[in-house]
């Protein structure tokens, strides 16, 4: 397949969204009395080939086959390729830690790779075991180096996933900026923000010090970092004191009880300010938000499909699952 100009490319992507899940038969999922009647409306979608007599029990697997599929499909068609990895890019670090730290322990981790839709196990393996590989970039196999030094002078193995955590966000920030699309810069900004307000609120919760959240907020975001430096050693008041006086106040507000910041629910309401900024994509013709909105969306699905059937096998109410949702696509 050749790839597609977006304005190509856009209505194909309007045909895919038909396979999501719509939100009547979702909510039908949360209202099903046992795992049984689950299984029976998934067979009226997507994912009825997964669907067997102990489906709960091996279900993560289709999930990974289809968000597979869906990820190999767009980085075929989209004009720039590297549009999908800037969605992606969280899989390819996270595999980035797993085979680093299996290379360091002698383990055996491939079972914790994940498709990313461009880095295969064995060349990340090898990026990792030799620190050189042709198919990464150059900024990836410096933070390979950066950690293995690192490991060898603290054996640290917090420091791996501080390093690549810290790596992961300075090189969303890099390629949003390259690809010269002002939303999805936005997107990835937001993304940071948030990721940094979650980590300042534990660090605080963790009582860790100024020079230790050094190393783990980023400074990629909109919200400078030496501000929320400034209230890490402070109160967890003080720091939603100072939340309230970002562009998030709205969002965080509902999660603040009596200086309290509700961190559990946080990451829930990220997911849900991304996909509305998504929600954008409905109406747009031409750009790469159609294309993001739609992994966005697949994720966000598989999210929510984990949960029932997991919240189904250990008895979790209708309610509470549906209090732990992400918002969905048409939502």
């Amino acid at each position: 397949m050749k790839p597609y100009s977006y304005h190509e490319l856009n209505p194909l992507i309007r045909l895919k969204e038909l396979e999501l899940i719509p939100a009547e038969l979702m909510e039908r999922l949360i209202q099903a009395k046992d795992i049984e009647e689950v299984g029976e409306l998934l067979k009226t979608t997507v994912y009825s080939e997964y669907i067997n007599d102990n489906f709960e029990d091996n279900f993560e697997e289709g999930f990974a086959a289809e968000q597979r599929k869906l990820i190999e499909e767009l980085a075929v068609l989209a004009p720039e390729p590297k549009i999908v990895w800037a969605y992606t890019m969280r899989s390819t670090f996270h595999n980035l830690k797993a085979m680093t730290k299996a290379e360091l322990l002698d383990e055996d981790f491939d079972d914790l790779y994940i498709y990313d839709g461009f880095y295969s196990l064995d060349q990340i393996k090898s990026a990792v075991k030799t620190g050189a590989a042709s198919e990464l970039p150059e900024n990836i196999l410096a933070s390979i180096q950066e950690v293995k030094d690192h490991f060898a002078e603290s054996n640290s193995l917090q420091g791996i996933d501080i390093i690549y955590d810290r790596d992961y966000l300075r090189s969303m920030r890099a390629l949003g900026e390259s690809l010269q699309s002002p939303d999805l810069l936005e997107e990835i900004i937001s993304f940071i923000d948030f990721t940094n307000i979650v980590m300042a609120g534990r660090g605080i919760n963790q009582k860790r010090s100024k020079n230790f959240m050094t190393t783990v907020l980023s400074s990629q975001g909109s919200i400078p970092k030496e501000d929320l430096l400034n209230v890490v050693e402070e109160s967890m008041g003080k720091f939603t004191e100072f939340l309230l006086t970002t562009d998030y106040a709205d969002v965080v507000a509902p999660l603040i009880n009596d200086g309290e910041l509700d961190l559990a629910q946080l990451e829930r309401i990220r997911d849900n300010y991304l996909t509305r900024r998504f929600d954008r994509a409905k109406v747009q013709a031409f750009g790469p938000l159609p294309l993001l909105s739609l992994l966005n969306a697949k994720q966000v699905e598989i999210k929510n499909l984990r949960l029932i059937i997991v919240g189904k096998r250990v008895g979790i109410s209708a309610e509470q699952l549906r209090e732990r949702m992400r918002e969905t696509y048409d939502a």
